[in-house]
């Protein structure tokens, strides 16, 4: 393992943490179609070890930060920072219904090399909850943050609906640094996208708060997910509601809303890894490597034992992954 990761590892143990960082396997090697990219598959090995240290003992407390463009009725959004600023920006953005919390037992180990700015989107986390939805505004988020950070060449790094915004940005904006996609949605039947919309738009409510984080569950599901880490997002992912009642961080009607046009993909050139959960539905083998025939300069990463929530599933070979692919990014 690289040896920034190491440090942090060892950051975990001073601080009274101890366990061991479990080897992971790198097997079913192949080539894809063109020169010099590679598809290969890891098998995620010890699931609970780091999210029971990074949830019991975080390295860190990130930065809270609101901020809010001029113009009239723009929302106020939020965002969490590790690092310093004036660090290469590193730029998480999560899938729809989460927040940014969802990247809490990723984002330190990227502290030392990155300034690392998790977004909550409108409509998510602590973020305003505006009343008027608007197709695209999740786009218009990822673009106000960088002109609030005045740093248009940050590398982006989506989970799911999170890699939808992230493309569509850099196939815009050729100042992007680079991609990192974890499951973006390829290859899913009409069916299962729209069983998925459906399970966000029936968020139920809670009497009390307990209840709530008891029965928060991921959608789609994470088989290998540690009941610690589950726990750990959950107690971000609950807000009143007006009545009283509790439910979770997300307003449910921006999954009634139509997706954007589809994002000219053949204008992105930055570097773009792909990451896939061996057991997801929404990103198939298939779905990856045609998808990955679009880009000029990418990579394919599959995951064994993670679905969909690829980083919460197998967060050890995630971090294996992105370390090895955002290296080449770093200050030095």
């Amino acid at each position: 393992m690289a040896a920034n990761l190491d440090r942090f590892t060892k950051h975990l143990r001073s601080e009274g943490t101890r366990f061991l960082l479990p080897k992971w396997k790198t097997c079913g090697l192949k080539t894809c179609n063109r020169p010099g990219n590679r598809h290969r598959l890891r098998y995620g090995w010890g699931r609970d070890t780091l999210a029971r240290a990074l949830t019991t003992n975080p390295p860190d407390e990130p930065r809270s930060h609101f901020f809010q463009a001029n113009a009239a009725g723009s929302p106020k959004l939020h965002y969490l920072a590790r690092g310093s600023d004036a660090q290469p920006v590193l730029v998480m953005l999560h899938g729809g219904g989460s927040n940014a919390h969802w990247w809490d037992h990723i984002a330190p180990a990227f502290a030392d090399r990155f300034y690392v700015v998790a977004l909550d989107f409108r409509g998510h986390g602590i973020s305003d909850y505006p009343e008027e939805l608007v197709v695209g505004a999740f786009n218009d988020d990822v673009e106000l943050l960088l002109a609030h950070l005045g740093r248009e060449d940050a590398v982006l790094l989506g989970h799911s609906m999170g890699c939808h915004i992230a493309v569509d940005h850099a196939s815009r904006h050729r100042d992007t640094r680079a991609l990192a996609l974890i499951d973006i949605a390829r290859g899913s039947t009409k069916s299962t996208r729209r069983r998925s919309r459906m399970a966000l738009r029936m968020r139920g409510t809670y009497a009390l708060k307990e209840d709530a984080i008891e029965r928060f569950q991921f959608l789609p599901g994470a088989a290998n997910a540690s009941e610690e880490l589950r726990l750990s997002i959950a107690r971000h992912s609950v807000r009143q509601e007006a009545d009283g009642r509790y439910s979770y961080t997300f307003d449910p009607r921006w999954f009634a809303l139509p997706p954007r046009l589809a994002p000219d993909t053949s204008k992105i050139g930055c570097p773009t890894l792909i990451i896939r959960g061996t057991d997801s539905s929404i990103l198939t083998e298939q779905g990856a490597a045609e998808f990955a025939d679009e880009l000029s300069d990418v990579r394919v990463e599959s995951v064994q034992n993670a679905g969909h929530h690829v980083h919460i599933d197998q967060p050890v070979a995630t971090l294996e992954v992105l370390e090895d692919f955002l290296s080449q990014f770093t200050a030095s």
